[in-house]
């Protein structure tokens, strides 16, 4: 039987990198500046410079090269290496969005599995972005992996 998401399902996604979990967990996270697609998926575009998991202060944001700081999500979770949890606010219209990412070992392999959730608040457009966006930052994991 096939089922259809619906405009408030939550999107889900894995891929498979070849790095152990804290490798995986580590390039995800410290290491984002080495493989997140800013140029099409940021706020400054390609003013942007970085991007930042500032655990301390439990905020994602990102930096343009000026300084000026975007944020992306306010940090709810970090039980590294095995999961984070986003309460994601690119956009303030948008509330109630979370992402959470888990990290597993398959072999000496990890699978990572996104989940992006919270769609009722939502227009099923920035559900249908999400959800082919999320496939092509993924890739870009896969690929710097």
């Amino acid at each position: 039987m096939t089922t259809h998401a619906t405009e408030t399902d939550a999107i889900r996604k894995a891929v498979t990198v070849p790095l152990p979990v804290e490798k995986a967990f580590s390039l995800f996270t410290s290491g984002i500046d080495t493989w997140w697609p800013f140029e099409s998926h940021s706020i400054g575009g390609d003013k942007t410079e970085s991007a930042i998991f500032d655990v301390d202060a439990k905020r994602l944001y990102e930096r343009d090269a000026d300084g000026t700081e975007h944020d992306w999500a306010d940090i709810v979770a970090w039980e590294p290496p095995s999961r984070f949890l986003l309460n994601w606010r690119v956009n303030p219209a948008r509330p109630g969005a979370e992402v959470e990412v888990r990290f597993a070992a398959e072999g000496d392999a990890t699978r990572v599995e996104l989940e992006h959730r919270g769609w009722e608040h939502c227009g099923p457009e920035d559900r249908a972005n999400y959800d082919s966006g999320w496939d092509f930052v993924l890739g870009k994991l896969v690929e710097a992996a």
